[in-house]
């Protein structure tokens, strides 16, 4: 299938699925399933992708089981947290601020569009995945085996996190408090650290695959402008200093909020 119809092709797919969500959503009292959606459908893009693409079978295969695979681990990890949960605090405060002043229909629209905003992310995203699915040449390059070495440590990284923090917040005795086990110590955020590194490892996969690989280093520029600036650490922290106020504050002032780094002093320590 030539790109223009199949990228459109995964549009609706991909879109589809998160005006099932949202409806489930309003039914549920609970918009945190947009998570859940945004991860999947990664794997749902691979699958169209890698099925209907017209570039080499190797290279589909690599970039489609590379994608899949870190698409079905964050979903099988947010399902664990999201279904059969209350909505969490990120969603609880966008329907309070977004709702203030508007009827139950406005605030449904509202989170309807980003709903949708969340799939034309999908899309955009995945065009080094598309790139890489139309690519014909029969030989691997250099970059992209660089690609898939570099995916393999980043998910590696990225599942470990998740595994310490899990394993935080399932001690009774952890609550109320902030969790600097392993990973955590060195990184307020080494989950969102590692998610990057994946996309970056994308981009490498997507840049040698011409004529579209010169647009594959927007998606790990667009994933940390989001990451630091936008849904992941600014919404994450202050939901964080909702709940667990000055333990939060002190541990923003000892701990490098992104890239993992050596632990600060406390003001005043020794």
């Amino acid at each position: 299938m030539t790109t223009l119809p199949l990228l459109s092709l995964g549009a609706l797919a991909v879109g589809l699925v998160m005006l099932s969500l949202w409806l489930l959503g309003l039914r549920r009292r609970n918009m945190s399933y947009v998570d859940l959606g945004w991860a999947a459908n990664f794997a749902l893009l691979a699958l169209v992708f890698g099925t209907l693409g017209s570039g080499a079978l190797p290279r589909r295969a690599l970039a489609c089981a590379m994608v899949a695979l870190w698409s079905l681990r964050l979903a099988l990890h947010l399902g664990r947290r999201i279904v059969g949960a209350p909505e969490e605090g990120r969603y609880q405060e966008l329907r309070r601020t977004w709702g203030a002043g508007r009827s139950e229909a406005a605030l449904a629209g509202r989170f309807l569009g980003f709903f949708a905003f969340q799939a034309a992310l999908n899309v955009l995203l995945s065009l080094p995945l598309l790139a890489a699915c139309q690519n014909r040449a029969a030989a691997l390059a250099p970059l992209e085996w660089a690609g898939a070495g570099l995916w393999v440590l980043a998910v590696a990284g990225e599942s470990l996190a998740d595994r310490q923090l899990a394993r935080f917040k399932a001690d009774p005795a952890a609550r109320g408090r902030v969790c600097e086990a392993g990973l955590w110590r060195y990184s307020r955020h080494p989950n969102y650290f590692f998610e990057w590194l994946v996309w970056v490892a994308f981009a490498l996969l997507g840049l040698a695959s011409p004529p579209l690989g010169w647009l594959a280093p927007l998606a790990p520029a667009l994933m940390l402008y989001f990451l630091l600036r936008v849904t992941g650490i600014p919404a994450t922290e202050a939901q964080s200093l909702r709940s667990r106020g000055e333990a939060y504050r002190d541990y923003q002032r000892r701990t490098s909020a992104f890239v993992p780094l050596p632990p600060r002093r406390a003001a005043g320590g020794p």
